[in-house]
């Protein structure tokens, strides 16, 4: 019988240990060769927090693991009695596969986003709060975000400048949410 892919639902958060604990309990088990791959599909993301750029992982599908099992009865037990498993995607319990073009289409996007970091930017401010510029000619100045850009990774705010509201339109990474 050929390996198929199945969807294990996890509790959300607990995907690593799960991915990891069905892997290290399969070897213990000796069915280390009917459980080909176990997967938590993952992108990168950079964020701005405090002013400055980090890059994150964040889960595609939080809460749930793909594996490449060859279907049993034991390896049906392994998986179902593993921590944090609620079970499998499926009606009534009973685990479903799904077909290889899914899976290859959830695992290329995995890999897409592994060789290409996609240029997802979090801020931590919206239009309307108040900001503080970090750098540039408008350093320690205050103001209101008018705009985000999230193309550009631009941001525009409305400083005052002698009484006057003035359009300053500045990187991400210059302003950071006033306290």
């Amino acid at each position: 019988m050929a390996a198929r892919w199945y969807i294990i639902h996890a509790y959300s958060g607990f995907e690593n240990k799960v991915r990891d604990q069905i892997l290290s309990d399969a070897t213990r088990l000796g069915l280390d060769a009917l459980v080909e791959a176990v997967e938590v599909p993952v992108e990168t993301v950079t964020e701005v927090r405090r002013g400055k750029k980090v890059q994150s992982e964040r889960k595609f599908f939080p809460g749930y693991v793909l594996a490449k099992l060859n279907m049993n009865d034991d390896v049906y037990h392994l998986v179902k009695n593993t921590p944090k498993v609620t079970g499998f995607l499926g009606s009534s319990g009973k685990p479903q596969p799904i077909s290889e073009g899914e899976a290859a289409r959830i695992l290329n996007t995995k890999e897409e986003a592994a060789a290409a970091p996609k240029h997802q930017i979090k801020v931590d401010y919206e239009i309307g709060d108040s900001v503080k510029v970090l750098d540039g000619p408008f350093a320690s100045f205050n103001g209101v975000v008018e705009e985000l850009d999230f193309d550009k990774s631009k941001v525009k705010v409305s400083v005052s400048i002698f009484g006057r509201a003035t359009p300053v339109e500045l990187d991400f990474d210059q302003v950071e949410r006033s306290k």
